[in-house]
């Protein structure tokens, strides 16, 4: 997390807003934040440090395999999810069984991939976040974020060569001079009290809530750019699908 704050520092400036209140604090709980880019878990990283929380990711099961990298990421009991639907409920009970055996929060990316909806906002997202709190029994913490993709091209699906690293790696050098704002925020506690694990249609009720929660946030975030982000990524793909969340 110091080495984190120094990169992150390097890159540009950060503005954190919101908190996690006192009460939740050392009981377990979910974090669910939008994902916008290459570098952006380091800049939730940067931001949990300032609220004093240091966050454990669901992080796909290649970067557990990848050297140095997955060493890191063993030693900091992040989550593995491999992925694929046979894995899914596999996961979910890794998650459920971390944050029984570990005071500090989860992080998970509700939508699965860094969004490619055409403006940016969240996609429809899945299910999962939505039944790891439900089994969990616990909190989630919506968090919105804005900026990070603007110091990190999107590159390529999968980097396969040195050439491949060298386009995220030049992006950053990049981004560097030209010190983008990177904006993360902290929602409040989403409620799905009403809501259980066993009730069918309620994982899809609480996967609404959290993923309207995170989009009112980066409203928030992003209101000189309501439309089209103002930062043009032509490395990053785009679908042909809207968020579903924004009011119409």
């Amino acid at each position: 997390m110091r080495v984190d704050r120094a990169v992150i520092a390097l890159t540009g400036r950060l503005v954190v807003t919101g908190d996690v209140p006192d009460d939740l604090r050392g009981q377990p709980m979910l974090m669910a934040a939008n994902h916008i880019g290459n570098l952006d878990p380091l800049v939730l990283i940067a931001a949990c440090r300032h609220r004093r929380i240091a966050p454990r990711f669901v992080a796909t099961g290649g970067l557990f395999d990848t050297p140095v990298l997955g060493s890191i990421m063993r030693a900091g009991r992040h989550v593995r999810a491999d992925r694929g639907k046979a894995t899914a409920a596999e996961a979910l009970d890794k998650v459920v069984a971390a944050l029984a055996d570990d005071a500090n929060p989860v992080l998970v990316y509700p939508e699965g991939r860094i969004t490619l909806e055409p403006n940016m906002w969240p996609e429809r997202g899945k299910t999962g976040v939505a039944r790891m709190a439900l089994a969990a029994g616990t909190k989630v913490i919506p968090v919105s974020q804005w900026g990070a993709h603007e110091a990190m091209c999107y590159g390529m699906v999968r980097v396969e060569s040195a050439r491949d690293l060298w386009v995220l790696f030049s992006s950053w050098l990049r981004a560097i001079a030209r010190r983008p704002t990177m904006r993360v925020h902290f929602g409040a506690p989403v409620d799905l009290s009403d809501l259980s694990a066993d009730r069918v249609g309620d994982a899809a009720r609480a996967r609404d809530r959290i993923m309207r929660a995170i989009t009112e946030g980066l409203v928030r975030l992003r209101v000189d750019e309501p439309d089209a982000p103002l930062h043009q990524d032509r490395t990053r793909p785009v679908s042909d699908k809207r968020s579903p969340w924004l009011a119409r």
